[in-house]
């Protein structure tokens, strides 16, 4: 019996449709809307394509967006004074800077200089820290988002033994801690592990995350499991995933496709951490004012 499709767009549709009622009251209650600054430097085709997505999906949920678009020739200085004005500019509720930046430039030291609380990606060593001991969090979205899909399946992740492929900090170790926190017993693979397959074919929940085209085989996927593929591998004008759909879908029961699956959610979750940014600071300055 064929694997159940997760229908990513669908899913992503629908809680934005809760994001853009709920941004609805908050702007009623705050008197302006939550906002989202997205920064990008550069002319990566790419990433001008997904901050395009990101702008539209917040329009969509009736969420103010700022756009700053920076020359390739951009200083680290400049970028990070941008972003302490950004920190410091109390109607930016939540900032953005999509990555991969140019070589030039280091990632870390710009994404730690945002503000943990505008930090809507979720890649600030304050916030990785508190995922880890389980405290409230502007967590990573695309982990975020699969914790979604695989509770979208009606299935209990509690007791469930859940795989995760790749060890990276934007996917592998939140995505692991999120599991971790919903009571699942984790194993997390990577480049190193030996007999991957021992693994593979006793996950209940299996997270393909690695970045390598096909990778994941049907034969190697344990039967009935939950499989969800982060991979976007771009080959021949084409988008396939980590996991190889056709055999894969024959095993599983329930799959995420590429694409369709994991990406819209993504976006969806980027929105929600901003308006739960703008619901933060909105409390902070009630409480500031009692």
């Amino acid at each position: 019996m064929a694997a159940i499709v997760i229908d990513g767009k669908a899913i992503a549709q629908k809680l934005k449709e809760d994001i853009k009622a709920k941004a609805i009251k908050l702007e009623e209650r705050a008197n302006r809307k939550a906002c989202l600054a997205v920064v990008l430097v550069g002319n990566d085709s790419a990433s001008e394509v997904y901050v395009k997505n990101k702008i539209a999906a917040c329009s969509e949920c009736n969420i103010k967006s700022l756009e700053f678009k920076l020359p390739e020739s951009t200083t680290e200085g400049e970028l990070l004074t941008l972003i302490e004005k950004l920190n410091n500019d109390s109607n930016t509720d939540g900032i953005l800077v999509q990555l991969p930046l140019p070589k030039y430039l280091s990632e870390n030291t710009i994404i730690q200089a945002i503000s943990y609380k505008k930090d809507v990606d979720g890649l600030t060593v304050v916030n990785a820290g508190k995922l880890s001991i389980g405290q409230d969090c502007l967590a990573p979205c695309t982990p975020s988002g699969c914790i979604e899909l695989i509770k979208s399946t009606g299935q209990t992740i509690e007791g469930k033994h859940a795989v995760v492929i790749g060890r990276s900090n934007l996917m592998g170790k939140p995505i692991a801690q999120m599991l971790l926190s919903n009571n699942a017993t984790v194993t997390i693979c990577h480049s190193r592990t030996k007999n991957l397959e021992l693994f593979t074919q006793s996950a209940d929940i299996l997270i393909a995350a690695i970045g390598q085209k096909e990778f994941i085989k049907g034969h190697q996927i344990k039967k009935g499991a939950i499989v969800i593929d982060v991979g976007i591998n771009r080959h021949d004008g084409k988008l396939y995933g980590d996991v190889e759909f056709k055999s894969a879908s024959q095993v599983a029961g329930y799959i995420t496709p590429v694409p369709g699956g994991v990406g819209p959610m993504t976006i969806a979750m980027l929105i929600s951490n901003t308006l739960t940014a703008a619901n933060m600071s909105l409390e902070n300055i009630n409480s500031e004012g009692k």
